[in-house]
Protein backbone atom coordinates (compact mmCIF):
# COMPACT_ATOMS: atom_id res chain seq x y z
CA UNK A 1 0.00 0.00 0.00
CA UNK A 2 1.31 3.53 -1.07
CA UNK A 3 1.77 5.68 2.08
CA UNK A 4 1.80 9.70 1.84
CA UNK A 5 2.55 12.18 4.38
CA UNK A 6 2.01 15.84 4.29
CA UNK A 7 3.72 19.23 5.36
CA UNK A 8 3.62 23.20 5.45
CA UNK A 9 6.24 25.89 5.24
CA UNK A 10 9.71 27.39 6.74
CA UNK A 11 10.97 30.82 7.08
CA UNK A 12 13.69 32.77 5.31
CA UNK A 13 16.55 33.34 7.30
CA UNK A 14 19.08 36.07 6.62
CA UNK A 15 22.85 36.59 6.85
CA UNK A 16 23.05 37.33 10.96
CA UNK A 17 20.94 34.00 11.36
CA UNK A 18 22.01 31.71 8.94
CA UNK A 19 23.63 30.78 5.82
CA UNK A 20 20.03 30.65 4.10
CA UNK A 21 20.70 33.90 1.82
CA UNK A 22 19.56 34.33 -1.74
CA UNK A 23 16.37 32.15 -1.56
CA UNK A 24 12.59 33.22 -1.26
CA UNK A 25 10.21 32.47 2.05
CA UNK A 26 8.64 28.84 1.62
CA UNK A 27 5.92 28.77 -0.07
CA UNK A 28 3.18 27.50 2.16
CA UNK A 29 0.22 25.18 2.07
CA UNK A 30 -2.07 26.64 -0.66
CA UNK A 31 1.14 26.33 -3.45
CA UNK A 32 2.56 23.04 -2.02
CA UNK A 33 0.15 21.33 -0.26
CA UNK A 34 2.04 21.88 2.80
CA UNK A 35 4.26 19.65 2.14
CA UNK A 36 8.41 20.56 2.51
CA UNK A 37 9.44 17.38 0.65
CA UNK A 38 7.44 15.69 -1.86
CA UNK A 39 8.06 13.22 -4.49
CA UNK A 40 5.81 12.04 -7.20
CA UNK A 41 6.45 9.03 -9.07
CA UNK A 42 10.03 9.34 -7.79
CA UNK A 43 12.07 5.92 -10.33
CA UNK A 44 15.23 5.23 -9.54
CA UNK A 45 17.75 3.27 -12.23
CA UNK A 46 21.46 2.51 -12.27
CA UNK A 47 22.31 1.59 -15.64
CA UNK A 48 25.98 -0.07 -15.72
CA UNK A 49 25.76 -0.77 -19.57
CA UNK A 50 25.38 -4.53 -18.79
CA UNK A 51 22.47 -4.37 -16.64
CA UNK A 52 19.77 -2.21 -15.28
CA UNK A 53 19.05 -1.95 -11.81
CA UNK A 54 15.51 -0.36 -10.38
CA UNK A 55 16.85 0.76 -7.01
CA UNK A 56 13.30 3.17 -6.36
CA UNK A 57 10.30 2.37 -8.52
CA UNK A 58 7.50 5.38 -8.62
CA UNK A 59 7.91 6.59 -4.88
CA UNK A 60 5.62 9.36 -3.93
CA UNK A 61 5.54 10.87 -0.73
CA UNK A 62 5.60 13.88 1.32
CA UNK A 63 6.81 15.19 4.87
CA UNK A 64 5.63 17.84 6.88
CA UNK A 65 7.94 20.29 8.53
CA UNK A 66 8.91 19.45 11.63
CA UNK A 67 7.93 15.98 11.73
CA UNK A 68 10.68 13.64 12.29
CA UNK A 69 10.31 10.48 10.04
CA UNK A 70 11.84 7.13 9.86
CA UNK A 71 12.61 5.12 6.76
CA UNK A 72 12.81 1.08 7.68
CA UNK A 73 13.02 -1.73 4.85
CA UNK A 74 14.68 -4.95 4.47
CA UNK A 75 18.87 -4.02 2.90
CA UNK A 76 18.80 -3.24 -0.77
CA UNK A 77 15.09 -1.83 -0.38
CA UNK A 78 15.71 1.23 -1.93
CA UNK A 79 16.39 3.63 1.49
CA UNK A 80 19.07 5.11 1.32
CA UNK A 81 18.81 5.38 -2.35
CA UNK A 82 15.50 7.27 -1.54
CA UNK A 83 17.03 9.90 0.95
CA UNK A 84 19.77 10.42 -1.75
CA UNK A 85 17.25 11.52 -4.53
CA UNK A 86 14.96 13.66 -1.96
CA UNK A 87 18.22 15.44 -1.30
CA UNK A 88 19.60 15.62 -4.82
CA UNK A 89 22.41 14.27 -4.11
CA UNK A 90 21.68 11.39 -6.22
CA UNK A 91 19.80 12.32 -9.82
CA UNK A 92 16.97 11.05 -10.96
CA UNK A 93 15.55 8.81 -13.43
CA UNK A 94 11.82 9.82 -13.79
CA UNK A 95 9.32 11.49 -11.60
CA UNK A 96 9.98 14.76 -9.14
CA UNK A 97 11.33 15.67 -6.09
CA UNK A 98 9.77 19.22 -5.19
CA UNK A 99 12.05 21.36 -2.19
CA UNK A 100 10.41 24.41 -0.86
CA UNK A 101 7.98 24.45 -4.37
CA UNK A 102 11.26 24.15 -6.54
CA UNK A 103 11.76 21.13 -8.79
CA UNK A 104 15.28 19.73 -8.49
CA UNK A 105 14.35 18.35 -12.43
CA UNK A 106 14.80 22.27 -13.01
CA UNK A 107 18.12 22.88 -11.29
CA UNK A 108 21.31 22.77 -12.27
CA UNK A 109 23.89 20.65 -10.37
CA UNK A 110 25.16 23.82 -8.87
CA UNK A 111 21.96 25.10 -8.00
CA UNK A 112 21.08 21.52 -6.04
CA UNK A 113 24.29 22.15 -4.54
CA UNK A 114 23.50 25.19 -3.52
CA UNK A 115 20.05 24.31 -2.10
CA UNK A 116 21.62 21.50 -0.05
CA UNK A 117 24.44 23.55 1.58
CA UNK A 118 21.87 26.61 2.40
CA UNK A 119 18.67 24.71 3.78
CA UNK A 120 19.67 21.02 4.37
CA UNK A 121 22.28 19.14 7.27
CA UNK A 122 23.15 15.71 6.48
CA UNK A 123 24.36 13.71 9.74
CA UNK A 124 25.95 10.18 8.15
CA UNK A 125 27.15 7.20 9.53
CA UNK A 126 30.92 7.36 9.81
CA UNK A 127 30.90 10.84 10.84
CA UNK A 128 32.85 12.28 7.73
CA UNK A 129 34.65 15.06 9.95
CA UNK A 130 38.57 16.50 8.58
CA UNK A 131 40.99 14.32 11.16
CA UNK A 132 43.25 17.68 10.66
CA UNK A 133 40.25 20.06 11.79
CA UNK A 134 39.48 21.48 15.32
CA UNK A 135 35.89 20.48 16.51
CA UNK A 136 34.93 23.98 16.27
CA UNK A 137 37.14 24.50 12.60
CA UNK A 138 34.85 21.06 11.06
CA UNK A 139 31.48 22.87 12.32
CA UNK A 140 32.16 26.35 11.17
CA UNK A 141 33.73 25.28 7.64
CA UNK A 142 29.98 24.83 5.87
CA UNK A 143 29.66 28.71 6.83
CA UNK A 144 33.01 29.68 5.95
CA UNK A 145 32.08 27.67 2.47
CA UNK A 146 29.08 29.89 2.22
CA UNK A 147 30.41 33.17 2.72
CA UNK A 148 29.67 33.66 6.16
CA UNK A 149 32.38 36.02 7.98
CA UNK A 150 35.21 33.88 9.69
CA UNK A 151 34.40 36.13 13.18
CA UNK A 152 30.72 35.15 12.56
CA UNK A 153 31.23 31.68 11.35
CA UNK A 154 33.12 30.88 14.79
CA UNK A 155 30.96 32.29 16.86
CA UNK A 156 27.85 30.21 15.67
CA UNK A 157 30.03 27.58 15.55
CA UNK A 158 31.14 28.14 19.37
CA UNK A 159 27.26 28.22 20.18
CA UNK A 160 26.27 25.18 18.25
CA UNK A 161 28.79 22.90 20.02
CA UNK A 162 27.60 24.09 23.13
CA UNK A 163 24.27 23.53 22.23
CA UNK A 164 25.12 19.61 21.37
CA UNK A 165 26.76 19.31 24.68
CA UNK A 166 30.39 19.85 24.03
CA UNK A 167 31.31 23.11 25.22
CA UNK A 168 34.84 23.08 26.30
CA UNK A 169 36.00 20.87 24.25
CA UNK A 170 36.03 22.92 20.84
CA UNK A 171 39.82 22.45 20.05
CA UNK A 172 39.76 18.80 20.24
CA UNK A 173 40.36 17.09 16.84
CA UNK A 174 38.68 13.96 16.41
CA UNK A 175 40.94 10.92 17.47
CA UNK A 176 40.66 12.51 20.47
CA UNK A 177 37.00 12.55 20.67
CA UNK A 178 34.75 9.58 21.65
CA UNK A 179 32.01 8.14 19.20
CA UNK A 180 29.31 10.04 20.87
CA UNK A 181 31.29 12.61 20.87
CA UNK A 182 32.38 12.73 16.76
CA UNK A 183 28.87 11.91 16.24
CA UNK A 184 27.94 15.57 18.24
CA UNK A 185 30.99 17.44 16.29
CA UNK A 186 28.41 15.81 13.35
CA UNK A 187 24.98 17.42 14.26
CA UNK A 188 26.70 20.37 15.72
CA UNK A 189 28.14 20.71 11.77
CA UNK A 190 24.60 19.51 10.14
CA UNK A 191 22.67 22.31 12.17
CA UNK A 192 25.11 25.46 12.34
CA UNK A 193 23.37 26.52 9.06
CA UNK A 194 19.98 26.11 10.71
CA UNK A 195 18.62 23.84 8.06
CA UNK A 196 14.96 23.41 7.30
CA UNK A 197 15.36 19.62 6.56
CA UNK A 198 18.51 17.13 8.17
CA UNK A 199 18.92 13.98 6.02
CA UNK A 200 20.17 11.11 8.48
CA UNK A 201 21.44 7.96 7.02
CA UNK A 202 21.99 5.41 10.24
CA UNK A 203 22.96 8.47 12.19
CA UNK A 204 23.41 6.10 15.14
CA UNK A 205 24.65 2.54 13.35
CA UNK A 206 28.21 2.99 15.08
CA UNK A 207 26.98 3.83 18.60
CA UNK A 208 26.45 1.26 21.21
CA UNK A 209 23.19 1.55 22.50
CA UNK A 210 23.48 3.77 25.30
CA UNK A 211 25.18 6.66 23.12
CA UNK A 212 22.76 5.56 20.17
CA UNK A 213 19.91 6.92 23.14
CA UNK A 214 22.24 10.03 23.96
CA UNK A 215 22.14 11.17 20.03
CA UNK A 216 18.40 9.97 19.37
CA UNK A 217 17.02 12.53 23.08
CA UNK A 218 19.41 15.33 21.02
CA UNK A 219 18.15 15.05 17.84
CA UNK A 220 14.43 14.99 19.27
CA UNK A 221 15.18 17.97 21.50
CA UNK A 222 16.55 19.73 18.20
CA UNK A 223 13.62 18.23 16.59
CA UNK A 224 10.54 19.80 18.91
CA UNK A 225 12.44 22.95 20.08
CA UNK A 226 13.76 24.59 16.89
CA UNK A 227 11.02 22.83 14.28
CA UNK A 228 13.36 21.37 12.18
CA UNK A 229 12.22 18.68 9.72
CA UNK A 230 14.40 15.13 10.30
CA UNK A 231 14.18 12.20 7.94
CA UNK A 232 16.33 9.49 9.00
CA UNK A 233 17.23 6.10 7.29
CA UNK A 234 17.71 3.36 10.19
CA UNK A 235 17.38 -0.38 11.01
CA UNK A 236 17.33 0.51 14.85
CA UNK A 237 13.72 0.03 16.15
CA UNK A 238 14.50 1.88 18.79
CA UNK A 239 15.59 4.85 16.70
CA UNK A 240 12.75 4.49 14.51
CA UNK A 241 9.95 4.24 17.78
CA UNK A 242 11.24 7.86 18.42
CA UNK A 243 10.07 9.17 15.24
CA UNK A 244 6.46 10.77 14.46
CA UNK A 245 5.67 8.57 11.66
CA UNK A 246 7.48 5.34 10.04
CA UNK A 247 7.60 5.05 6.22
CA UNK A 248 8.33 1.04 5.18
CA UNK A 249 9.95 0.13 1.80
CA UNK A 250 10.27 -3.05 0.04
CA UNK A 251 11.33 -3.80 -3.58
CA UNK A 252 12.55 0.38 -4.51
CA UNK A 253 8.44 0.77 -2.92
CA UNK A 254 7.01 2.35 0.15
CA UNK A 255 5.25 -0.61 1.45
CA UNK A 256 2.98 0.99 4.08
CA UNK A 257 3.08 3.81 6.59
CA UNK A 258 2.92 3.30 10.15
CA UNK A 259 1.77 5.57 12.79
CA UNK A 260 2.80 6.42 16.08
CA UNK A 261 3.72 3.53 18.15
CA UNK A 262 3.44 0.85 15.39
CA UNK A 263 7.05 -0.21 14.46
CA UNK A 264 7.62 -3.30 11.32
CA UNK A 265 8.63 -6.62 12.63
CA UNK A 266 11.93 -8.15 13.05
CA UNK A 267 10.87 -10.61 10.32
CA UNK A 268 9.76 -8.15 7.86
CA UNK A 269 13.23 -5.86 8.18
CA UNK A 270 15.13 -8.99 8.35
CA UNK A 271 13.69 -10.71 5.31
CA UNK A 272 15.42 -11.52 2.26
CA UNK A 273 14.57 -9.48 -0.63
CA UNK A 274 13.49 -12.43 -2.48
CA UNK A 275 11.06 -13.50 -0.14
CA UNK A 276 9.47 -9.59 -0.03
Amino acid sequence: MEATIEVTKTAHFDAQNSAMIGFETWSGESENNGSIVRSNGLKKTYDTGRTKVEALKGVSISIKKGEMVAIMGPSGCGKTTLLNTLSGLDSITEGDVMVDGVSLNQLSDNEKTDIRAKKMGFIFQFYNLLPVLEAVENVELPLLLSGVKPKEARKRAEQMLALVGLKGMEHQRPAELSGGQRQRVTIARALVNNPAIVWGDEPTGDLDSNTSQEIMDLLCRLNRENNQTFVIVTHDLNVAKRAHRIITMRNGRVHEELPPGVLPTMEFLEGSMENQ
